[in-house]
């Protein structure tokens, strides 16, 4: 806990789909992101923290609970978590906090609110699996893994954008509401703000005058695809072929990358608005703020885009952390990092207690210098049947120290070392020197985790999904928090004509 006599307020941000390596605090010396390079000063950077899953809902709901995908039982984006399985709201209620939600969650099922008090703006997709889609007019499909997110890429406008917007002008309205009641000598309790914004997600498409900032800046992938699907993973060779990803052309993969980076630079904008209220209002001083995602995205790195992989572009996500007088400003941490583990380090910072059954380890005392040794681990997993081949892929990552190994259930091991192999070219899972750390690594993999309890149970849901699917079309159920996308949001502005 802080030295501040008050307990500390929480602002916790989470974008979704942004990988760390577009971002100027990151390294990346193109995006202006001023903003979150300016909170990176002022705290922490967690330079090695991984997502749960790379794909939205079981990431988020196992960041929410504190628990792997497996037990969750969450792993597809059709799944739903259990209302009993207590989250990192219901902690922070617990703790004396009213933990209010402006924007993206991505929960499925009739309790969209997950332990927070209050939601403002809710997930633009249906509450329901099976229920209606949104209206995303001339970008149908581009949000997706699919090849027409990169043909319908440039400059325009997205949904998203427009959601952002209103999420941000939604939390910059309660800073302004707290800021006021405290001015006014009504309240002084310690707030709990959380902002999910949707970028910058694909579509690949940004407003046409940031994109023009962006236009011919932007760099080429620097990591190649491999030469032929002999040389490549069965299943990353079956998922270039799935997606469309085998024939990109250049102008494609420039125009989609150079959309991405205007998005960074416009999530980047609101976020800064928000911080602006927060310092508006005199709430900076005791206010814990973390910046995250949910997963990361390729880019066109290996040859691939979206998510997905446990290449370092898809599975490991930004994260800062920053607390005014007890994180030190300025510290990165090269720890390996797991987004399980942030959820643990906001609860003890805010005194709350820690949630049942969670894998997340604090980070507050190592941080803060008054711990020793961290240990260097983090899992990942993903199983799906919906973008996969005929059987679905069961498959987990552990990292641990510099060592990466990815488990493939009926398919071979990757192995890399990413202290000596950065940019993961280098496959040491059939090399005899590294025989006894693969067998390691894999036993702590398989320690746990059951891929055919896992398919056993993935059955089962998907049977549940195929039973909700149609009720949902059928009955039309009341979407408690559900933002309503319209078709005229989207639009792509090439060569200046709208479309």
């Amino acid at each position: 806990m802080s030295a501040n006599e008050a307990p500390p307020n929480l602002l916790y941000i989470h974008s979704d789909q942004h990988t760390p390596s577009v971002l100027g605090c990151y390294g990346d010396p193109v995006v202006s992101t001023p903003n979150l390079d300016a909170l990176a000063r002022d705290g922490a950077v967690l330079e090695n923290t991984y997502c749960p899953s790379p794909i939205c809902v079981p990431s988020r709901m196992s960041t929410l609970t504190g628990r792997h995908p497996y037990q969750n039982q969450v792993w597809t984006n059709r799944d739903i978590l259990g209302s009993g399985v207590p989250t990192l709201a219901h902690a922070m209620g617990a703790g004396g906090y009213t933990p209010i939600l402006s924007g993206r969650m991505h929960s499925l099922g009739p309790d969209q609110l997950r332990g927070y008090a209050r939601r403002m703006v809710g997930d633009h997709s249906s509450n329901y699996w099976g229920g209606e889609t949104p209206d995303r007019g001339v970008l149908e499909g581009t949000s997706g893994p699919r090849h027409v997110s990169l043909s319908k890429s440039g400059p325009g406008q997205s949904a998203y954008e427009v959601h952002d917007e209103y999420v941000a002008e939604c939390a910059v309205g309660e800073l302004n509401r707290i800021g006021i009641r405290r001015r006014a000598g009504i309240a002084s309790e310690p707030f709990s703000l959380t902002v999910g914004f949707m970028l910058p997600h694909a579509p690949f498409v940004a407003r046409r005058e940031d994109f023009m900032r962006y236009e011919g800046r932007v760099p080429s992938p620097r990591t190649k695809g491999p030469a032929s699907d002999a040389a490549d993973h069965p299943f990353l060779a079956w998922w270039r072929r799935e997606t469309g990803a085998v024939s990109v052309s250049e102008e494609e993969a420039m125009r989609a990358r150079t959309a991405y980076w205007a998005l960074v630079e416009r999530l980047d904008s609101l976020i800064g608005r928000i911080l602006r209220a927060l310092r508006d209002n005199g709430l900076a001083d005791n206010t814990i703020i973390l910046y995250s995602s949910d997963h990361g995205e390729h880019l066109g790195e290996h040859g691939l885009w979206w998510k997905h992989t446990f290449y370092e572009e898809s599975v490991r996500v930004p994260a800062i952390l920053s607390w005014p007088g007890t994180i030190p400003s300025g510290l990165r941490f090269g720890g390996v990092v797991s987004s399980l583990d942030l959820g643990a380090t906001l609860l003890d910072a805010m005194g709350a207690p820690s949630l049942p059954a969670s894998n997340g380890r604090s980070l507050l005392p190592f941080v803060v210098g008054d711990a020793g040794a961290w240990e260097n681990i983090a899992f990942s997993e993903y199983c799906t049947d919906e973008y996969g081949p005929p059987g679905g892929v069961r498959q987990r990552m552990i990292r641990r120290d510099e060592w990466k190994l990815i488990y493939h259930h009926d398919a071979p091991l990757q192995l890399f070392n990413l202290r000596e192999d950065p940019t993961e070219c280098h496959d040491r899972a059939t090399d005899p020197g590294c025989a006894g750390v693969r067998e390691d690594l894999l036993a702590l993999v398989l320690d746990d985790w059951d891929p055919e309890e896992v398919r056993r149970q993935m059955l089962l849901n998907k049977s549940r999904a195929e039973l909700i699917a149609p009720w949902a079309r059928s009955t039309r159920p009341a979407e408690s928090h559900r933002w309503q996308m319209t078709g005229a949001m989207n639009r792509l502005d090439l060569d200046g004509r709208p479309s």
